[in-house]
């Protein structure tokens, strides 16, 4: 066999290591010369290669190693062949050291591999998480399982120190390490001393005459030398926080027309001992501009004159930086909308500075049309695709639309199992006019499927046994199965909803229940209320956001027990069996419904921007033993104060009437007292639950003793007039007609993490509400004694208000959900009975 001879010259990394096996990262290129003769010591400058060998893989296999290799058998190979062909391997990024020799006409590649990363670990970090950390890694494919390249090691560091000098912390240090194990791998090591960062000792401004410091340091986020007892504030130094506070100050003369203004330059000195800086920026200000004209250049799809009357540029004005860069934003939207997703828009200024004018020109191109090909769903652990995609009005094989991918987003993310949605929209690669659409969702608790208890301060103590969710076995069917029992009632239901019964979103629900209730127990007259019925609805979807229902329900009733005052009278009487006066009252009811509903909330749970409204018709049918109606509007909307969303004012306002129609037994019918309206827990918090409500009123015969005759006997007691009756109130009984009113400031939660802010609410609010009785006539009474008359309050007044302000708390906890009220009555009455703090926890939604 022939003698081995090298037949390239190279350059090998040679890596030293200390006496802990710990290899620094600083290397040393070293020039080997291969021994052996050359091509040109052999007297021949190509030969022809019969065989070829990789010598020296572990991990890398053979035919990825050949993949590199642009030589085959029977090339005809030179030293600048192989030269490129170890250029090649090296590339490939698996080698540190790679020699060739020649074997008669045979070529073996010796190659050594890079050592692959077991593990990376960081120590020390506090302002860099390891999540960024690895991502930072990996753009530089450094990542677990990959080979390393020690050649890029040292710019890991150096990019580290520079973000830190970024965030002022000047005295940060790194020290970088790798930790040979067996089998060539390595464990990279990353340990950190951040230090303190830098303060800002003072932010200066040179060049502004129009415009004090103190205006244009007002934009600024970055605060400069505060004083110790604002300890709440913050003045460390960020390069990116410095950044974004002079473009501010950039857009505020943009927008006020100076369209020559310049930031020059700026400087960052650092004091001696690193603990505080001083920036100083350099700017021009110049004059102010007119914009003389706009046009537009390129291809807006025929809709030019739309435009011009919706943007908001306009001849003569002032220049504003800010209308032109919405109207430029404003047409790549619009163009979006049609599936035109990389529409540039520019404007392209024609300055005249002798004239202080400047002349636009938008300059539109729309690009291609652009398809969606796949849709895909991730994160949904319980929810089935389906569910999600029956929500999506962005479809595949339809043109990508900005504006259906937000309502898509919207629609999910209302629904109340879902805590947030996110979509991005991936380019195909090669294909300029097709995407992908990834939509992410995080799912949030709907229900639960287990026994339990409740307690509130209104209900007392309650069990709870069965089954609420809102998203049965990730179809996003509705299923309630409920058996629960309290102070004052009773109840058993079975409730089921297919939001989507047929596919084009018309839902259907059916109902099961049965309720006991007793009224002395929560403040309300005595009566027992037994009932039991089904019912069945549906929901007609009229567009995105509006929606009509209509049901239908039997209802059987038995009333019993019912204490004598003036609100039951009409009712006993109209139905009072003369065989059995004492006996108990049973009703059948056949009951209709229809309403409409309004929603344009961002989530189904938390909402922070949008509305709700709802307009519900309830009536029984004239064939039912009680015949009466209701209405009830409720309105809610959410404003955002903040762009984070963490600041929101939000409004309620609700409005409900009732009452009877027809004659029974010749008597007209009003709205049952047990229908009478009442007052939730949290339409008016800081009040006992029904205390506002209007009271039942009693009225007795004064009867007058007879007088006494001669022979000592007396003519017995006779009746009174009726202006000797005497009136007496007893519980509270309700009203026909409601309105409540409400207002909060939802505020960021204290020590509480932005990912926790969907699960967790906090909130400022002003309560107002009233129910009172249209039919409650006070004239009737006006014959009573004046004593009498005094103890009576007008019942029919819709002004007697009640208000309260305070904070609650809520929490959508892994056992329930937790309402914590602190409340302060602003207004109430005498008999009035409030409550500073209320709480309610249950385990099931």
């Amino acid at each position: 066999m022939a003698k081995m001879t090298p037949i390239k010259a190279h350059k090998a990394l040679t890596v030293v290591k200390d006496k802990d096996n710990k290899m620094p990262i600083k290397k040393h290129l070293a020039v080997t010369s291969l021994l052996g003769a050359s091509f040109a010591a052999l007297g021949q400058t190509s030969f022809i290669v019969e065989d070829l060998k990789v010598e020296g893989l572990q991990r890398v296999a053979l035919g990825a190693a050949l993949t590199h290799i642009p030589i085959n058998v029977g090339d005809s190979v030179d030293q600048y062949t192989i030269s490129q062909t170890i250029k090649s391997l090296y590339k490939s990024g698996h080698f540190n050291n790679i020699v060739a020799y020649r074997d008669g006409e045979q070529i073996i590649f010796k190659v050594q591999e890079r050592p692959t990363i077991a593990g990376i670990d960081f120590d020390g970090n506090k302002d860099i998480k390891d999540e960024q950390l690895n991502e930072s890694l990996e753009q530089q494919d450094i990542r677990v399982g990959e080979p390393l390249d020690k050649t890029v090691v040292d710019n890991i560091e150096k990019g580290l120190i520079e973000f830190f000098h970024s965030i002022g912390k000047y005295n940060a240090k790194i020290d970088v390490s790798i930790v040979d194990l067996p089998r060539n791998r390595v464990r990279l090591l990353l340990d950190f001393d951040e230090g303190d960062a830098a303060s800002i000792r003072q932010i200066n401004l040179v060049g502004n005459e129009l415009f004090s410091d103190e205006e244009l340091l007002k934009l600024a986020e970055s605060q400069q030398d505060l004083p110790w007892w604002k300890f709440m504030s913050n003045d460390r130094y960020q390069k990116q926080t410095i950044e974004g506070d002079l473009e501010k100050i950039r857009s505020y003369y943009l927008d006020r027309g100076y369209l020559r203004f310049n930031i020059d330059s700026t400087q960052v000195s650092v004091s001696p001992e690193r603990e505080s800086v001083y920036v100083t920026a350099n700017i021009t200000e110049g004059e102010t501009y007119t914009v003389k004209g706009y046009d537009f250049i390129g291809d807006l799809l025929g809709r030019e004159e739309l435009m011009k009357s919706v943007i908001p540029l306009r001849a003569g004005e002032l220049y504003n930086g800010s209308i032109v860069t919405s109207s430029e934003e404003f047409i790549k939207s619009y163009l979006a909308r049609f599936g035109y997703a990389n529409a540039e828009v520019r404007t392209i200024p024609e300055i005249d500075d002798e004239n202080k004018e400047v002349q636009l020109t938008l300059s539109v191109n729309p690009g291609k049309r652009v398809y969606v090909r796949r849709i895909l769903v991730n994160g949904n652990q319980v929810t089935a695709d389906e569910v999600v995609r029956r929500e999506m009005t962005q479809l595949e094989g339809a043109w990508l639309s900005n504006q259906s991918l937000e309502r898509s987003k919207l629609q999910i993310q209302r629904l109340p199992y879902m805590e947030k949605v996110d979509f991005e929209v991936n380019p195909i690669a090669g294909v300029d006019d097709l995407v992908d659409v990834d939509f992410t969702v995080k799912e949030q608790p709907a229900g639960s499927f287990q026994a339990g208890v409740a307690y509130g301060s209104y209900g007392g103590l309650q069990f709870n046994v069965g089954v609420s969710e809102s998203n049965f076995l990730g179809t996003g069917n509705q299923l309630a199965f409920n058996i629960s029992t309290s102070r004052s009632s009773d109840s058993y239901s079975i409730s089921y909803t297919d939001p989507y019964f047929t596919p084009d979103g018309v839902s259907q629900g059916s109902s099961i229940f049965y309720n006991n209730f007793d009224g002395s127990k929560v403040g309300l007259i005595g009566y027992d209320s037994r009932q039991y019925g089904l019912g069945t609805s549906f929901g007609f979807p009229i567009n995105a956001i509006n929606r009509i229902n209509f049901g239908a329900r039997w209802i059987d009733e038995k009333l019993d027990y019912i204490a004598d005052y003036e609100q039951t009278r009409i009712l006993k009487l109209a139905f009072l069996n003369p065989e059995d006066p004492d006996g108990a009252y049973n009703f059948t009811k056949y009951e209709l419904s229809a309403g409409w509903s309004r929603v344009t909330v961002n989530r189904g749970m938390f909402p922070t921007a949008g509305s709700r409204q709802s307009l519900t018709f309830r009536a029984t049918t004239p064939n039912s033993d009680l015949n009466y109606f209701k209405v009830d509007y409720d309105s809610r909307y959410y404003w955002p104060i903040s762009n984070d969303h963490r600041w929101v004012f939000s409004t309620r306002a609700g409005l409900a009437y009732g009452n009877g129609y027809g004659k029974t037994n010749g008597f007209e019918q009003t709205l049952p007292f047990q229908e009478f309206f009442r007052i939730s827990e949290n339409e008016l918090r800081g009040f006992e639950r029904n205390t506002i409500l209007p009271r039942a009123i009693q009225r007795g015969m004064t009867e007058i003793p007879g007088s006494t005759l001669p022979d000592g006997t007396s003519t017995a007691n006779i009746g009174g007039n009726t202006e000797f009756d005497r009136i007496s109130e007893g519980g509270r009984i309700g009203g026909n007609a409601k309105a409540t009113l409400g207002a909060e400031l939802i505020v960021p939660t204290p020590f509480l993490d932005e990912e926790n802010t969907s699960s967790v609410r906090t909130s400022l609010f002003v309560d107002a509400a009233n129910v009172w009785d249209t039919e409650f006539d006070i004239n009737r009474y006006s014959s009573l004694h004046e004593d009498q008359f005094k103890k009576l309050t007008d019942y029919s007044d819709p002004n007697r208000v009640r208000v309260s302000t305070g904070l609650s708390i809520q929490w959508i906890s892994p056992m329930g959900p937790m309402l914590i009220n602190f409340a302060y009555p602003l207004k109430k009455e005498d008999d009035d009975e409030t409550k500073t703090i209320s709480f309610n926890i249950s385990n099931t939604f």
